[in-house]
């Protein structure tokens, strides 16, 4: 599968929007966004003009890159959100915020999403005291997320945990830090997630 090796800083002065993809860092003056607000390349402080598609692209790309996602994963999932009932940018997004990655990362054990998806793909979590490596394994309600107790004196999961008062943990998960577990106390409504997207811009394109 391919991936993005090069700076992760670009995509968010790209997408002109804080995507938080370098954990703490993000929170602090030597944010590349903040120092240079402006999307990178030689003609970046240009003024640009998109077109109705190229507002659609960027929306699209915007959500991929905030989830981490490849654009064969994120179709995919757009595809299973159109086979469901219900309002199908909403599912999207409410299966995104279900993925066990996300999860970690919104409960506090992990920085970025990025270094969730790494945590969980080398087995620090468990799901209702089953060993999960599977980073878009999709969460239920009433599931139970925890780190695996051989995990719990990882420096990086311990370092998050001092920091999630730095962001939010949402309402629809329920976390207990002494112990290591977050409960799915709901599945997560699109009115849950506060991070500034249309999901309907990624909908009209796909169905072109």
């Amino acid at each position: 599968m391919s991936r993005y090796c090069d700076s992760v800083c670009r995509l968010c002065r790209r997408e002109n929007q804080k995507l938080f993809l370098k954990g703490d860092r993000c929170y602090t003056e030597k944010c590349s966004f903040e120092r240079r607000g402006y999307p990178p390349g030689q003609h970046g402080q240009g003024r640009k003009k998109f077109s109705e598609y190229g507002i659609q692209l960027r929306e699209k790309q915007k959500i991929k890159r905030m989830y981490g996602l490849s654009e064969t994963q994120f179709r995919r999932g757009f595809g299973e959100a159109a086979r469901h009932k219900g309002v199908t940018g909403n599912v999207m997004i409410s299966n995104l915020e279900r993925r066990l990655d996300n999860v970690t990362y919104r409960s506090g054990f992990a920085n970025s999403r990025s270094q969730a998806r790494q945590l969980v793909r080398h087995g620090h979590f468990l799901v209702n005291g089953r060993r999960v490596n599977i980073p878009s394994f999709l969460v239920k309600k009433g599931d139970v997320v925890e780190v695996h107790e051989k995990s719990r004196t990882t420096d990086s999961i311990r370092y998050a945990l001092e920091s999630v008062k730095r962001r939010e943990v949402p309402q629809w998960l329920d976390l207990d830090m002494g112990a290591f577990k977050s409960k799915i106390r709901d599945l997560p409504a699109r009115e849950d997630v506060t991070a500034p997207m249309e999901e309907r811009l990624v909908v009209e394109l796909y169905s072109k």
